[in-house]
């Protein structure tokens, strides 16, 4: 992301490490891996991409609320997976009826513990939705925690320096998610192995020692620039402090 990359192709980028997994989007993650590496038919990538019913209503939101027509807008999706500047136009009451249409229904009586993020700081940016929709926050709380924090750890957006790179695998410093029995935090940095290609494709493009990048899953999915580092950390605080203060165990349990 150190250079301007379309906003099908970005969303493609972090989109896929999920898919190839079988979490949520299509079912079609080789061609997902083969547009987010080469930037191809973007018309293919737009059809594959309103297949994720998690993000695709998000990118609709902060779309509307800053007058862009087109969700897959650059802009619009490096505020979805990164956090930028649009994240500060989308308004609380906007954002609690999006929350509002799409899972009332599933939460029934309870939805209320989820709409409360809203007024509480709560944006459209994937770290929300990882921390504040996931029911995995709510299991730690109720006492179950490797796996839920595992996956609450591999599903955000983190990022880290490159340490190693050769081939189709890099080994970055990152800093994992902690769990103290109240409050999420980030730990110290450690090292992972990660993938940066498979078959000659990747996500990232070059990697090199000493670049900051964001990981997804088990994916270098981007390079990032500085900005863009600091607004993935700021933004990720920022969801993560969301969900600390709020009162209740939820929202998240109330998916659970």
């Amino acid at each position: 992301m150190t250079d301007r990359v379309d906003g099908p192709r970005l969303f493609a980028q972090f989109a896929y490490p999920p898919n190839e997994l079988g979490y949520c989007g299509p079912d079609d993650a080789r061609a997902l891996l083969e547009h987010a590496a080469s930037g191809n038919d973007g018309a293919g990538l737009r059809r594959l991409a309103r297949g994720f019913e998690g993000a695709w209503p998000y990118l609709e939101l902060i779309a509307a609320e800053n007058g862009r027509s087109d969700p897959l807008d650059p802009d619009v999706v490096e505020a979805y997976w990164i956090g930028n500047h649009l994240l500060d136009r989308v308004r609380p009451p906007a954002m609690c009826r999006s929350l509002e249409d799409r899972f009332a229904f599933r939460t029934g009586r309870d939805f209320e513990r989820l709409v409360a993020a809203g007024p509480a700081g709560a944006v459209p940016h994937h770290a929300f939705h990882v921390f504040g929709v996931y029911p995995w926050v709510g299991l730690l709380r109720s006492g179950r925690v490797d796996e839920p924090l595992h996956v609450l750890d591999r599903c955000r957006i983190r990022w880290g320096q490159v340490a190693e790179a050769e081939g189709d695998w890099a080994v970055v410093r990152s800093r994992p998610l902690g769990w103290d029995g109240h409050r999420l935090a980030l730990g110290p940095p450690r090292a992972e192995r990660v993938r940066a290609g498979t078959g000659g494709l990747g996500l990232a493009g070059g990697l090199a020692a000493g670049d900051w990048c964001a990981l997804h899953w088990d994916w270098v999915c981007a390079v990032l620039s500085p900005a863009r580092l600091t607004a993935l950390a700021h933004h990720t605080a920022r969801q993560m402090d969301v969900v600390n203060r709020l009162p209740f165990a939820g929202p998240a349990t109330v998916l659970a």
